[in-house]
């Protein structure tokens, strides 16, 4: 928890997204701690809410509480395009070494096996927002892949990061899929076992 609050800088803006219940309690951890001045639109609608406890629900209506103003989902994306907004977390079902993040289905979508929640906006917000994460609390061969099935998101432009339990990578860069870090309970075999692409170890 304390590495995703981390990517949260003192005076930056934040946007949570549905189903955001992990980078909900980050963004509390790095208000808490070394960002008290960290603005947080979230997706409910509110500006800077409160954080007193973790709801069971992203979209909980307590999130409004103690808002200093309302946000829509049109705000959002508003300031995103405009460059204003810094770091957002996205979540996948697919990853690939690329960068490339499938939240939409297995198979093809002509003929997908199964569907997965959506992009909700991702595809767009994702090549907006100055400090993209990718984030997967589990990684297996089975999201971390030679190829997404679906390509819901990418940024050719540029790197970005992938946070999992075992440590962080960067992707899509010139220089191939990196492990940039791991976890103290991980090794690089561990590790090596549970991802689905070659990744280099640099020095």
């Amino acid at each position: 928890m304390s590495l995703l609050a981390r990517e949260i800088e003192d005076g930056s803006v934040v946007a949570t997204g549905v189903a955001s219940p992990l980078v909900i309690l980050a963004i509390a951890v790095a208000r808490a701690t070394h960002a008290p001045g960290l603005t947080y639109l979230a997706c409910v609608g509110s500006l800077d809410p409160a954080l007193p406890e973790l709801f069971p629900s992203s979209e909980d209506l307590r999130y409004l509480d103690g808002r200093s103003a309302e946000v829509s989902i049109a705000d959002l994306f508003d300031h995103a395009r405009r460059g204003r907004v810094d770091t957002v977390f996205f979540g996948a079902a697919e990853v690939d070494p690329a960068g490339r993040t499938n939240m939409t289905a297995s198979g093809s979508l002509d003929k997908p096996r199964t569907k997965f929640p959506g992009v909700a906006g991702a595809a767009t917000l994702r090549q907006w927002v100055k400090n993209p994460v990718l984030l997967v609390p589990r990684q297996s061969r089975r999201n971390l892949v030679p190829q997404v099935q679906v390509a819901t998101t990418r940024d050719p432009s540029r790197p970005v990061r992938l946070i999992s339990d075992l440590g962080t990578y960067e992707l899509g860069g010139p220089r191939g899929a990196r492990l940039l870090a791991r976890h103290p309970w991980a090794t690089v075999d561990g590790i090596s076992e549970r991802t689905g692409f070659e990744f280099a170890v640099p020095d």
